[in-house]
């Protein structure tokens, strides 16, 4: 088989924390025939994967370069403190900023709140990764800062969240480069937007023919109705000729008219 014989594929890849399950289920079910591949890039790595053609798209987090990439916002997340379980914090639902002041907030090389200076105190140095923060905060050398799905990803047992409730956020968007929007990726597009499959901008409109048939269909069935309504017209003015010509029809018509005036 050569490669131009090969079954056409869709490369997804997508950053930690989110998920694309229902969007890849729905994709199976209406491009069966068209393979989609997953890969789970860094956050930090998720433009470059885009640029460098190894996914056809991504879903990442915000902000992203838009002279080079098209972004389409999918949705904000909350972002939340991971502390211990027995923290003081933990007696509250949500917190602030200036609660966390007296803690000591790690900072982690991977980040994606882009804080341009963290609350709370510094640690003595920035962790690698979340997960190595994580850890830290496992271990009650501080508390983490981010965005719902992480902490989701990285639970433990001994750790809980509280949402803070003035910190920055995190966007997730679907993205592409500018110069390869190609039918596959606005199949995607239709996907997470929720279009139906047979959507006027979807990738598999309904048979243009089909409305013509209906519509000649109901047309046919019109024409006789039609017809009626003409013979119907045609009788009434006969009637009325007949009246002023004197026919036989009209006559009879006219005597019966005629009993009651002369009564």
């Amino acid at each position: 088989m050569t490669g131009s014989e090969d079954p056409p594929s869709f490369r997804l890849a997508y950053v930690p924390g989110v998920t694309p399950d229902k969007w890849v289920r729905i994709w199976n079910e209406r491009l069966p025939d068209v393979p989609l591949s997953l890969t789970q890039v860094p956050a930090a790595a998720a433009s470059g994967a885009l640029l460098g053609g190894d996914a056809d798209a991504g879903l990442l987090r915000l902000p992203v370069d838009r002279t080079a990439l098209s972004a389409i916002p999918l949705y904000t997340e909350t972002t939340v403190v991971v502390i211990p379980k027995d923290h003081l914090v933990t007696a509250a639902d949500e917190v602030t900023v200036e609660d966390l002041s007296d803690e000591i907030v790690l900072h982690p090389l991977d980040d994606v709140l882009g804080w341009e200076r963290p609350p709370g105190r510094p640690a003595f140095e920035r962790p690698a990764t979340t997960a190595d923060a994580v850890e830290l905060v496992a271990a009650g050398i501080g508390v983490l800062l981010v965005p719902l799905s992480l902490a989701r990803l990285h639970h433990r047992k001994d750790l809980t969240y509280r949402t803070v409730t003035d910190a920055p956020q995190s966007g997730v968007a679907l993205s592409w480069p500018e110069d390869a929007h190609t039918d596959r990726v606005e199949d995607f597009i239709g996907i997470v937007r929720g279009r139906t499959v047979n959507s006027t901008r979807g990738r598999q409109p309904a048979p243009a023919g089909s409305t013509t048939e209906r519509t000649g269909k109901t047309a046919a069935r019109r024409k006789p109705a039609a017809s009626k309504q003409t013979g119907g017209a045609r009788r009434g003015s006969a009637g009325t000729t007949g009246r002023g010509g004197g026919s036989k029809g009209g006559g009879a018509r006219g005597g019966r008219r005629g009993k009651p005036r002369g009564r």
